[in-house]
């Protein structure tokens, strides 16, 4: 029986909670799990996991096809070295470009087929900034690695998921008075196209259903709080209906995602990050996992921070890791049908 191909993990911000991530989802794996490997600095890892008091060993790999025979044992690691030493909740830009060079290692994998897909460990988005990352975070990184030997560049959208919603941000890394110069129809028909497309490819979904959230309270009550869903969201929603899709909206927002509203749709469209993220990490804070739509490969992540004020303690809750590695691991299978 061919082994399956492995998932890798990224390193993450270092002095964050990436590396007692990795570990703690190493030891939560049973026998039917995907095998997986760290792209990380081996020495860091031993250190962590001996002063978290965390029995796993780690064992180098020079490519992925050495993961399967290792997994069971010890913590595959294809190294990545730092620069500077880590400390715990400080993140210092001198190892911005161990971090960075972990992402494109694993995009460069997954490109080739030599990987299932590849799962994120989070980023301190201001100390890469600090060290000259162009980006406002992973969604837009992976969207330049992707295009980087295509002609076409890729067409991303960010998507956050759990067992009871999944939602997608229209605009994502703007501060709020930025996302609503932002919007516009062509944004929100652009999303929801890609919404579509990743329903069917990674969910198995094959007539998704759309809700699209207004910007405004009471969906703008008829132009008296705002006109922007006459304006700008409307057209945007005629458009998807004809191209077939299946979409309902405007739909105000604070009553888009109690349980009842949720069984009506596959995936709500939100118009701004908080419209999106706060629904999901209400109902499953420490479940929800971060899956990048529109890419030629499979990226998840977990849908939460680099938690540095916890960093080195131990108190890390890997569950988001988990689902990001079950729900990576689900997607592969399914492009492989």
């Amino acid at each position: 029986m061919t082994p399956l191909l492995p998932l890798a993990v990224t390193m993450g911000e270092p002095a964050g909670i990436g590396g007692e991530l990795s570990l703690k989802a190493w030891l939560a794996r049973t026998r039917t799990s995907r095998p997986f490997f760290a792209i990380d600095d081996p020495d860091r890892l031993k250190t962590l996991a001996r002063d978290l008091g965390l029995t796993v060993p780690v064992k180098t790999v020079s490519q992925p096809s050495e993961v399967p025979a290792v997994f069971p044992e010890a913590l595959p690691i294809l190294p990545v070295l730092l620069r500077a030493p880590v400390r715990a909740g400080h993140p210092d830009p001198a190892n911005a470009p161990a971090t960075l060079e972990a992402i494109e290692r694993a995009a460069a994998l997954a490109a080739t087929g030599e990987i299932a897909g590849f799962v994120t460990n989070p980023i301190q988005k201001k100390t890469l900034q600090d060290a000259g990352f162009p980006h406002p975070g992973h969604t837009e990184f992976l969207a330049e690695l992707a295009s980087r030997d295509s002609a076409k560049p890729a067409d991303v959208a960010m998507m956050l998921a759990c067992p009871e919603l999944r939602v997608v941000p229209v605009t994502i890394h703007l501060s709020l008075a930025d996302a609503v110069r932002a919007l516009d129809a062509a944004a929100i028909v652009r999303v929801g196209r890609i919404t579509v497309a990743g329903l069917k490819a990674l969910f198995g979904i094959t007539r998704p259903r759309l809700a699209i959230a207004a910007l405004n309270p009471h969906a703008g009550e008829q132009g008296a709080m705002g006109n922007e869903e006459t304006r700008i969201i409307t057209p945007a929603i005629e458009t998807l209906r004809k191209d077939g899709i299946d979409v309902r909206g405007p739909a105000p927002a604070d009553t888009l995602f109690h349980p009842a509203a949720r069984a009506t749709y596959d995936a709500a469209l939100c118009m701004y990050h908080d419209q999106a993220l706060i629904p999901i990490k209400t109902i499953d804070f420490s479940g929800g996992v971060n899956v990048t739509l529109g890419l030629p490969f499979v990226r998840t992540s977990p849908d939460h921070g680099t938690a540095l004020d916890i960093a080195g303690t131990g108190r890390a809750d890997a569950a988001s890791l988990i689902a990001a590695l079950a729900m990576a691991d689900d997607m592969a299978r399914r492009r492989q049908t």
